[in-house]
C-alpha cells in the first residue's frame, strides 16, 4: 500500500491526544436556505463532496521504520457515511442552539482507526437557516490546511474539482515509502547534522522564552475537563479597514487589541482582579511556502503579552503594534512560540514517548491562543444556499481553558471561541466582551459613535 510518513509536527499532534483531550480543529459553517435545500438533499451534498475529497480517505497507521514513526494511508474500507451525521435543532434560537451543540459535538473524540475528521448537518425544520460542522484532526491540517480541504464542500470548489477528483483514489501528493531509499542514506545523515544545530538554536531560544518558576495558575488556565463551550461574534470587516488606516499596523494588531480589551472586561464582570502580568497569547504563523507541500502542518508562533492591565483601548492597540512589530522583527524561530518549529527537529520515538510531558508544557509557555484563519474573497455555497458566516474553532492545548480564532467572509470578521466547558461556563460574556471591545476602540479610533451592530 502506497503511504506518506506523517511529518514530525503531526506526529506530535496525533501522539498529545487522549480521549478525554481531543487534538481536532473545526469549523462552523452557516446557512441561509433556499427552495427545494431539504436536509436529505443537503446531507448526500456533504457526503459526495466529502468523498471525493482524497486527503479525506486517509488514516493513520503505525510503521516499522523509522521507529516510533506513523503514515498516512489510503483507508480500503472508507465510507463516507462513518463520517457524515444529521443532528437536528431544536425550535428556538437557531444560532444559540447550533452552537451548544456544535460544542457537544467537538467534545467527542475521533476514531483513531478511521480517517480523523467528522461532518455535521445540523438544521431544524425546512426554510430555516442550517449549518455544518467539520471537524479535522490537528494531524490532519493546520488551518491554511483546513480551509483547502473543507472548501471541496463548497458549490464553486467542487464545480472546478469534481472531475479530476472522481478520477483518481489516492491523495494528490506523491506517495512515499516508510524505507528511505538506500542512495539517499547519505544524504539524509547531512541532513540531520544541520537539524540538530537547528534544533539546539531553537530549543534554546524557547527555554529562554518559557516561564519556569514564574508561571502561576490564571483564569485561562485549568486542568482539563475534556467538555467544550462554543460561542462566536461578528466584527465588521469594513471598520476594522477603517481603523487600520487611521492607526497605522495591521488588521491583525487590531483584533488582538480587540481580544485583550475583552479578556479585560469580561474578569471585571466576573469580579476578578487583574493580573500582576499580562496574560501571554500564542499566535500561529504559517511557514507554508508558495509552490511548498500542500500536505503536513508548518507552523510556527509569536509569543504576544496581552495587554490587559493597560486601562486604554487605544494604548493596548499601540502596545499590540510594538510588540508584535518586535516579534516580526526577530521572526518566527524565536521565543517559545518556536516550539512547534522545534518538534519538526525531533525524532518519531522522541513524540511518541515524550508526549506525556510536552502535553502539560504549553501551560508553562502561554495562557491563550489567538489565530486568525483566511477564507476565499468569493461567496461561498452549499447547493445554493449562500454561506453566511463561518466560525473557526481552534483546538485546546492541555491546561488550557481557552482558544480564539478569527475569519474574515462576507465583509464580516467572524469570531470562534473555544472554552473548556467547566473552566469557562460563561463564555458567552467574553463573546459579547469582544463585540464591546471592538465598538469601543472603532469610536476612540476614529472619533465616531457610529459601531457595527454584533
Amino acid at each position: 500500500m502506497s503511504t506518506e510518513l506523517l511529518a514530525p509536527l503531526d506526529l506530535a499532534f496525533w501522539h498529545l491526544e487522549s480521549d478525554a483531550h481531543p487534538m481536532h480543529l473545526g469549523a462552523l459553517a452557516v446557512f441561509a436556505p433556499t427552495p427545494g435545500a431539504g436536509p436529505r438533499r443537503i446531507l448526500g451534498l456533504l457526503a459526495d463532496r466529502a468523498a471525493a475529497i482524497p486527503r479525506l480517505r486517509m488514516r493513520v497507521r503505525d510503521v516499522l521504520l523509522p521507529v516510533g514513526g506513523a503514515a498516512w494511508a489510503v483507508d480500503k474500507d472508507f465510507d463516507v457515511h462513518r463520517h457524515v451525521e444529521h443532528v437536528p435543532v431544536g425550535d428556538g434560537d437557531f444560532m444559540a442552539e447550533a452552537t451548544r451543540l456544535a460544542g457537544e459535538l467537538m467534545e467527542r473524540p475521533l476514531g483513531r482507526g478511521l480517517p480523523p475528521w467528522r461532518m455535521y448537518l445540523l438544521c431544524g425544520a425546512d426554510g430555516a437557516p442550517f449549518a455544518v460542522l467539520v471537524k479535522l484532526h490537528h494531524a490532519l491540517a493546520d488551518g491554511l490546511r483546513a480551509v483547502a480541504i473543507g472548501a471541496g464542500i463548497f458549490d464553486e470548489i467542487a464545480a472546478v474539482t469534481s472531475a479530476r477528483a472522481t478520477s483518481r483514489s489516492l491523495p494528490p501528493v506523491a506517495p512515499r515509502s516508510w524505507l528511505p531509499d538506500p542512495r539517499e542514506m547519505a544524504g539524509m545523515a547531512l541532513g540531520r547534522i544541520g537539524e540538530v544545530g537547528r534544533a539546539l538554536g531553537v530549543g534554546a531560544s524557547v527555554v529562554r522564552a518559557g516561564r519556569l518558576g514564574l508561571w502561576s495558575p490564571s483564569a485561562f488556565t485549568a486542568p482539563s475537563s475534556g467538555t467544550r463551550r462554543l460561542a462566536t461574534a461578528d466584527l465588521d470587516a469594513g471598520d476594522l479597514q477603517r481603523m487600520r488606516r487611521t492607526e497605522g499596523g495591521t488588521a491583525n494588531d487590531i483584533l488582538l487589541a480587540v481580544v485583550a480589551g475583552a479578556l479585560r472586561r469580561w474578569m471585571a464582570g466576573r469580579g476578578e482582579t487583574l493580573p500582576m502580568a499580562d496574560p501571554r497569547a500564542l499566535v500561529p504563523v504559517s511557514r507554508r511556502r508558495p509552490g511548498g507541500a500542500a500536505t503536513g502542518n508548518r507552523l510556527s508562533a509569536y509569543l504576544l503579552g496581552l495587554p490587559v492591565t493597560e486601562a486604554d483601548p487605544r494604548a493596548r492597540l499601540r502596545a499590540v503594534r510594538r510588540a508584535m512589530d518586535r516579534n516580526k522583527a526577530a521572526g518566527p524561530l524565536r521565543g517559545a512560540g518556536a516550539v512547534a518549529v522545534l518538534a519538526d527537529q525531533l525524532p518519531p520515538l522522541a513524540h511518541r514517548f515524550g508526549a506525556p510531558l510536552a502535553a502539560n508544557a504549553a501551560r508553562v509557555l502561554f495562557d491563550v491562543l489567538v489565530t486568525s484563519v483566511p477564507l476565499p474573497r468569493s461567496a461561498l455555497s452549499l447547493g445554493g444556499c449562500p454561506l453566511t458566516a463561518l466560525y473557526p474553532m481552534a483546538p485546546l492545548a492541555r491546561g488550557q481553558s481557552l482558544a480564539v480564532a478569527l475569519t474574515p467572509y462576507g465583509g464580516r470578521v467572524h469570531v470562534g471561541l473555544v472554552a473548556d466547558g467547566k473552566a469557562l461556563p460563561d463564555l458567552d460574556r467574553l463573546a459579547a466582551a469582544v463585540g464591546e471591545e471592538f465598538t469601543e476602540l472603532y469610536a476612540l479610533v476614529t472619533g465616531t459613535d457610529r459601531a457595527p451592530v454584533s
